[in-house]
C-alpha cells in the first residue's frame, strides 16, 4: 500500500495542497465499506487530510452542501442508486460554471459503460481493485486541473474587476473634461460657476421624488450639469448683452443645444447619452412650443426635469441680462406655467422636495 520512492517523486507536483492554497477536500462514495476504508488509508497516507467516505448515495446532497469536495471518487454500481443517477442529479444540481471533477471507480471497463459516464460528467476512471500508484496519480491530475480551473476562474474575475476599474476611470476622465467645458461655458454667465452643480442637485432631488432608481438620480444629477455645454459655442456679445436679445441673436442663442448635442454625440457611456439628450431637448415645452416644437412625453423625462431645475434657478439668480427674482415671484411663475412650458409631474416634485433642499448647503449633497 506504500508508493514507492519513484512515484513520490513524481507525485511531488500534486502534493495534497499548494502553498497559499486550501487543502484539497475529497468525498469517497462506493456502497462497500471496505473499499471506502481502502481508499482513505490511500489518501491519508499521501498527506490528504479531509476526506470524508460515504456508503449511502442519499447522504451526498448534504455532504456536498456542507463539506464542499474538491474531488468525488463515485463507484458506478450501487444497488440503490447507481453511479449514473449520481452523475444526473449532480450535472443538474451544479451551476454551468462549476467544475467539479469526477473519478470513476468500477470493475467494469466495458467501452459502454464508459461513453455512458463521460457523457454524464465523469472525467476519469479508477478500476477495480485499486493500484496504489494509479489512485494517487489520477487523484493528483484531478485536483491539480480543479486548482488551474478555479485560478483561471479567479483570475478572469480579476480581470473583468481590473477592466470595469479602468472604465470607470476613463468614464471619470471624460466626466471630468465635460464637466470643466460646462463650468468654462456657465462661468461665462454665472461668475460664481454654482449654476451647474444647483441644477444638478435640485435636477436628482425631483427624479428621485418622482420614483427614478437610485442610479439613474446619481447620473441625472452629473448630467444635467452639463445642460449649457453649448453656451461655449455662443458669442460673448450675445452671451453677456446686458439687454433683451434680437430675433437674430437669440435664434443664435438657441444653437447652443445643437452645439451641446455635437459635443455629447457619439458616447457609449450611459452619463454622456444622458447629458446629450438633456443638452439637446432641455428647452422644449409639453406643449409643444418649444426650441424644436417637440411636445409632451416626446421630450425625455431627464429633460423635462433639468427644465424645471434650470428655469427655477435661473430667475432666482442675477444675469446679465437681469437681475434675481424673489423666490415668491419665481414660485408663482414657475406655477402659472405648469401644463404649458413643463410637465406637470416634475412640476408637483419640485414643489415637494424645494424647500427641504434649499434648506441644504452646497456642500451637503455630492455635485
Amino acid at each position: 500500500m506504500k508508493a514507492n520512492p519513484e512515484v513520490a517523486a513524481t507525485l511531488g507536483r500534486f502534493t495534497p495542497a499548494r502553498e497559499g492554497d486550501e487543502a484539497p477536500k475529497i468525498i469517497v462514495l462506493d456502497d462497500q465499506p471496505s473499499n471506502v476504508r481502502l481508499l482513505e488509508q490511500i489518501l491519508a497516507r499521501a498527506g490528504y487530510q479531509h476526506v470524508e467516505g460515504i456508503t449511502d448515495p442519499a447522504e451526498l446532497p448534504d455532504r456536498m452542501a456542507t463539506f464542499e469536495p474538491d474531488l468525488i471518487l463515485l463507484d458506478l454500481h450501487m444497488p440503490t442508486m447507481d453511479g449514473f443517477a449520481v452523475l444526473e442529479a449532480l450535472g443538474v444540481s451544479l451551476s454551468a460554471d462549476t467544475y467539479l471533477p469526477i473519478l470513476v471507480l468500477t470493475a467494469d471497463m466495458s467501452a459502454e459503460a464508459k461513453r455512458r459516464a463521460l457523457s454524464l460528467g465523469a472525467k476519469d476512471f479508477l478500476t477495480k481493485p485499486f493500484d496504489v500508484e494509479e489512485v494517487l496519480l489520477r487523484v493528483g491530475n484531478m485536483l491539480e486541473t480543479r486548482r488551474l480551473h478555479r485560478q483561471l476562474k479567479r483570475d478572469k474575475l480579476n480581470l473583468e474587476s481590473m477592466v470595469r476599474a479602468r472604465t470607470l476611470d476613463l468614464e471619470e476622465s471624460y466626466l471630468e473634461t465635460f464637466q470643466r467645458l460646462a463650468l468654462a461655458a456657465e462661468y461665462r454667465d454665472d461668475n460664481t460657476g454654482q449654476h451647474i452643480k444647483r441644477v444638478g442637485r435640485m435636477a436628482a432631488a425631483i427624479g428621485r421624488e418622482l420614483g427614478l432608481d437610485e442610479p439613474t438620480v446619481a447620473l441625472l444629477e452629473l448630467a444635467a450639469g452639463l445642460h449649457d455645454i453649448g453656451k461655449i459655442g455662443v458669442p460673448d456679445s450675445i452671451l453677456l448683452k446686458p439687454a433683451r436679445l434680437t430675433a437674430k441673436e437669440f435664434e443664435v442663442v438657441k444653437q447652443h443645444t445643437a452645439i451641446g448635442s455635437r459635443i455629447l454625440s457619439g458616447s457609449r457611456s450611459p452619463l454622456l447619452r444622458m447629458a446629450e439628450d438633456i443638452a439637446v431637448y432641455h428647452h422644449e415645452r409639453w406643449d409643444g412650443e418649444g426650441y424644436a416644437g417637440i411636445a409632451g412625453p416626446q421630450v425625455p423625462l431627464v429633460a423635462r426635469i433639468t427644465s424645471v431645475a434650470d428655469t427655477y434657478d435661473a430667475l432666482t439668480n442675477k444675469r446679465p441680462y437681469k437681475d434675481p427674482w424673489p423666490v415668491e415671484r419665481a414660485l408663482e411663475e414657475i406655477a402659472s406655467v405648469r401644463g404649458s412650458q413643463f410637465d406637470p409631474d416634475p412640476v408637483d416634485a419640485f414643489f415637494h422636495v424645494r424647500e427641504r433642499l434649499e434648506q441644504v448647503p452646497m456642500g451637503g449633497i455630492a455635485s
